[in-house]
């Protein structure tokens, strides 16, 4: 990484700390401790699962400043699920996620990015050693991360850690994340996100072209950051782009753990 590399992505802001619109539906997954951090884990059903003895398709699920078991999220989750993906996410805020400081006046947005980030990095890593040691080394690993979460996704494609990567309105990223990579990207990005605005999509557009990354980037009209995980279903636009996003995160990680070898 280079010493200074310029920001693209910022910081979680106002339109991440906005609660956005509660989606409707039951939730289906479950939670463990999975290197010692709880974890949403959501499974495909049989039908829909490897066939047995063949490597597992896992998506570490990165989730925003809300939590993976924030009741969105856990849909989404059971979204990939529902097409074939073993799913985990984890909690790197240790419970202490944003909605709980709802009642504080006071409370510093920016001191608790910063302490969770710290906290998180530290998390990420142990975790994902414990996830394969549950799913196998063997398995064909995707991440998605939504605001919050992109960086540790962006973090993962520049290894061999994983096969395919993804996100969704990101946050907290540099160029050095772009430049560097390796493995396929998806982003799904929203027409109005300060977090991540035209001039810095573009730059990292361009970064991806230098480095003959292999890229999709999906742009929605009529939304903001958030929208992926927050937006609201009873608006078409919003509608389409979540659902949109998540149905194409699906297939991308579908085509690239088929052809991972």
């Amino acid at each position: 990484m280079t010493s200074n590399p310029a920001v693209l992505a910022g910081p979680p802001g106002d339109c991440c700390f906005s609660k956005g619109v509660k989606h409707s539906g039951t939730p289906v997954g479950r939670t463990e401790t999975i290197g010692g951090v709880q974890t949403y884990v959501s499974e495909p059903s049989q039908s829909q699962s490897n066939n047995a003895g063949t490597a597992k398709n896992v998506i570490l699920f990165m989730s925003d400043i809300w939590g993976p078991f924030k009741e969105n999220a856990q849909l989404l989750q059971d979204y990939f699920a529902e097409n074939g993906f073993y799913v985990v996410g984890l909690d790197y805020f240790f419970g202490d996620t944003v909605d709980k400081h709802d009642d504080e006046p006071n409370f510093d947005r920016m001191t608790w990015v910063k302490e969770k980030k710290v906290i998180a990095d530290e998390a990420a890593v142990k975790w994902f050693k414990a996830v394969k040691e549950i799913y196998g080394s063997n398995a064909k690993y995707c991440a998605v991360g939504y605001c919050f979460g992109a960086p540790y996704v962006l973090e993962w494609a520049t290894t061999d850690e994983i096969v395919a990567g993804a996100f969704a309105h990101p946050a907290l990223l540099n160029e050095d994340h772009f430049s560097k990579i390796k493995k396929p990207l998806f982003m799904s990005c929203a027409e109005t996100d300060p977090t991540f605005p035209l001039p810095a999509r573009r730059r990292a557009e361009d970064l991806l072209i230098e480095a003959k990354a292999q890229y999709c980037i999906h742009v929605f009209s009529g939304v903001a950051h958030g929208f992926a995980t927050r937006g609201d279903p009873n608006q078409n636009d919003s509608r389409w782009a979540k659902e949109e996003s998540a149905s194409s995160i699906g297939r991308w990680f579908q085509r690239f753990t088929r052809e991972s070898k």
